[in-house]
């Protein structure tokens, strides 16, 4: 059992050690362009971090259960910050994976919905 904590620490704990560095390292820089940024600098960075609370605080807990927030791929390989279905939703009475359709637009315009509010 010891053997497999010491195998999985050398992986978190250099990747832990980035993280950390790199906060450290955007946490300096973001305040020093504050402090000498003004007052307008100032009030910009401090939006920007207010987002992650409004996030956090106000939209996150006001969604279903059924939803979290979530990156995907996108066909071009890239990632978008997204809300999805959480895995055990998806076998919910009443849900239809529109996913083979291409979309929620594609899906729609199949006429397959039976009820479904577009």
């Amino acid at each position: 059992m010891l053997s497999r904590v010491l195998s999985g620490a050398r992986v978190t704990l250099p990747a832990t050690m980035i993280v950390i560095a790199a906060a450290a390292l955007i946490g300096t820089v973001a305040g020093t362009v504050a402090a000498l940024g003004g007052k307008v600098v100032d009030e910009v960075l401090m939006r920007i971090t207010d987002i992650g609370t409004i996030l956090r605080e106000h939209l996150l807990p006001n969604e279903p259960e059924e939803l979290e927030l979530s990156v995907i791929e996108l066909a071009d390989g890239s990632g978008s910050l997204s809300m999805r279905m959480r895995d055990g939703a998806l076998t919910l009475p009443g849900v239809t994976d529109i996913s083979t359709a291409g979309g929620w637009r594609a899906y729609l315009a199949s006429g397959r919905t039976q009820g479904a509010i577009g």
